[in-house]
Order: structure tokens, then C-alpha cells, then sequence
């Protein structure tokens, strides 16, 4: 299997991967990304997680905390002074796995990688899977009529994400609304 351990948990939470993925996938969920963000005292350590249905709710999110929180506070890999958040991906969630192109077909993401491909490094389009060890996306290219179907490796992948539809999410808060006032 291929490495994707570079989107699970980039930059500095590398190191991280090893202790807290085991303690997630132990607490019945996936992990989806780790991310070490801040400097000095102000780091914050965010963990992403959902399950099988892509889901994740505030207990949940509680009960996977209290597991990390009792082993990084014996193993101690971070020196400096940190806060844990632990979420759930979101509506822009990021794509770091093969189930994730699966389970997102139909819907717009961004792709970015590592290395240009004939100048180009950002891809938009639409999801179409993960087939034969590629991310598939369906992307408009300038020197096509037609949109194309491009597959990636997640190994040359620097960051992937779904694209919020803006026009639904503003539906929903106007929907959200409607409920509260009557």
C-alpha cells in the first residue's frame, strides 16, 4: 500500500501519526488527518476522525479526546505547551484516503500535488472515485471541448479537499433560521 502519511499528518504531526492513529482507530473511528498548527505556546494539536458513516458526533469527539489525552500525557512527544481539538472533518473535509474518493463521488474538490504536471499543480473538478491506486477527478482542461478524467496518486498528492457549495450551505443556514423563529 502506498505511503499517504504525508496527508494524514502533515508537516510536524509526522511524528504524531504513529502514537494517535492506533489510539483512534482503538476508540471505533478513522482517522482522518492530524495537523499541528502555532508556534510557541500557543500550539494547537487538531485531530480529525469520523466513522463509518462519515459522521462524527460531540460525544464522539469527547470520547476520542479523553483516549489521546491519557496516552499523550504518559508519551509526552510534544515538549511544548499545547491544546487538543478534536473534530470532525467538515463540510471543506479534507480527502487523505482511498475510501474518502469513494465515499465523495459527485462532489467538487480541489486537488493540489506536490509536483507540476505540464505546469499545472491545482486541479478543481469533480470527484469520480479511486480506481487502480488513483484518486479520479473529472476536471475541465483549456485544451479540451470536453471535461477530462484525471487520476492521481495519493503519494504525489500535497492536499485535497472538498469544495463547500456555497448555495447550499447558505440554503441551509436560511433553513436552520426558519425553524428557530417559529
Amino acid at each position: 500500500m502506498e505511503d499517504i502519511s504525508h496527508l494524514l499528518a502533515p508537516g510536524p504531526a509526522r511524528p504524531l501519526l504513529a502514537i494517535v492513529r492506533p489510539i483512534v482507530e482503538d476508540a471505533g473511528f478513522h482517522l482522518v488527518r492530524i495537523r499541528m498548527t502555532g508556534e510557541g505556546t500557543t500550539m494547537i494539536m487538531q485531530v480529525m476522525a469520523d466513522n463509518d458513516e462519515g459522521e462524527l458526533r460531540i460525544e464522539d469527539c469527547e470520547a476520542i479526546s479523553r483516549a489521546l489525552s491519557a496516552v499523550l500525557d504518559v508519551e509526552n512527544p510534544i515538549t511544548a505547551a499545547y491544546s487538543l481539538e478534536v473534530s470532525s472533518p467538515g463540510a471543506a473535509r479534507p480527502l487523505t484516503r482511498p475510501i474518502d474518493f469513494e465515499r465523495w463521488v459527485g462532489q467538487e474538490a480541489k486537488v493540489e500535488l506536490l509536483h507540476a504536471i505540464e505546469g499545472q499543480r491545482r486541479f478543481r473538478g469533480v470527484v469520480e472515485g479511486f480506481e487502480d491506486g488513483e484518486a479520479r477527478l473529472e476536471v475541465s482542461l483549456k485544451d479540451f471541448e470536453t471535461p477530462q478524467i484525471l487520476g492521481f496518486r495519493l503519494a504525489d498528492v500535497a492536499e485535497a479537499r472538498l469544495v463547500v457549495d456555497e448555495a447550499a450551505f447558505d440554503a441551509s443556514l436560511k433553513a436552520g433560521k426558519t425553524k428557530k423563529s417559529k
